[in-house]
């Protein structure tokens, strides 16, 4: 199957690219690897007039560190966070770990992190691990530069708050994670996630302080749960039981969708397992 007639533009820098969408109108959009784009456009999903190529953008494929900081540029692709040395990602392994659930090989090599972000699929890796992490989103138009927190950033089914001529150039997570983990379940490997957990747990002495919990496939969104992080910030005793009973929590809050495939029973089954699985996975890191 192949896209809809469309024109196509090659950007040379991120303010031509940003200008040139502006002047283009709503029907333009970036297009970076292409992962989620082109097979929307496939199905008739999406139809953009124009297509302003940003994939040569040398300047937003970066990975580094800047003190406690992790700033992972929007075009570094999946496969090169999953590759990346011990040293630039200390502190930051489950962003590394995380990139192994995204889809195939091909898939990693050529997608990337701003795309994924943009695209705001509530089961995305990415998406994810913005949220449980505080993540900033940064991002880049002719009006200038803009800073989103990732707990605002995504409204609904496949929407976020960028603006139309709106380029996210980088995503920064703040401060080390040393113990969070990211899980999730699909059919088939390299499937999109039916369900994923991701847990970020403050552990001291032997015992989880606080902690947060965020869920994707239950929601239109990535969603944190209170209820679970509550359990985990009562200062128990770092065990399976204390694990399990997050999973129920979990489960017991959410109100995922019982539509046609996985239904909502399903779901809040896959919740407490893998919400379980995500905090012994976080505590033995």
């Amino acid at each position: 199957m192949k896209p809809p007639p469309f024109g196509y533009h090659r950007a040379r820098d991120v303010a031509g690219a940003t200008a040139l969408v502006a002047e283009l109108g709503e029907d333009a959009k970036f297009l970076a690897g292409g992962q989620s784009l082109i097979p929307m456009m496939n199905f008739r999903l999406a139809r953009p007039a124009h297509l302003v190529d940003i994939a040569r953008l040398g300047e937003l494929s970066f990975l580094r560190r800047d003190d406690d900081r992790l700033h992972v540029g929007a075009l570094t692709t999946h496969h090169e966070v999953e590759s990346a040395p011990d040293r630039s990602v200390r502190g930051f392994e489950v962003v590394r770990e995380a990139m192994r659930w995204i889809g195939h090989l091909p898939i990693r090599t050529r997608g990337t992190a701003g795309g994924s972000l943009a695209h705001g699929d509530a089961t995305a890796e990415w998406c994810l691990l913005a949220v449980l992490l505080d993540a900033e989103i940064v991002t880049a138009s002719p009006r200038g530069s803009r800073v989103i927190p990732a707990g605002e950033a995504f409204l609904g089914f496949f929407t976020t708050l960028l603006e139309p001529d709106e380029l996210i150039v980088e995503v920064v997570f703040p401060k080390p994670a040393p113990h969070a983990a990211l899980t999730e379940f699909a059919e088939r490997r390299g499937d999109f996630a039916i369900v994923a957990a991701a847990v970020d747990l403050d552990v001291a002495g032997g015992r989880v302080t606080g902690g947060r919990v965020v869920l994707g496939g239950v929601a239109p969104v990535p969603l944190r749960v209170p209820a679970a992080e509550a359990l985990l910030g009562a200062g128990e005793r770092a065990d399976a039981e204390l694990f399990a009973a997050c999973g129920r929590a979990a489960a017991e809050a959410v109100d995922p969708p019982d539509g046609p495939g996985p239904g909502a029973d399903y779901r809040r089954s896959l919740v407490r397992a893998l919400v379980a699985r995500a905090c012994e996975e976080a505590l033995a890191r």
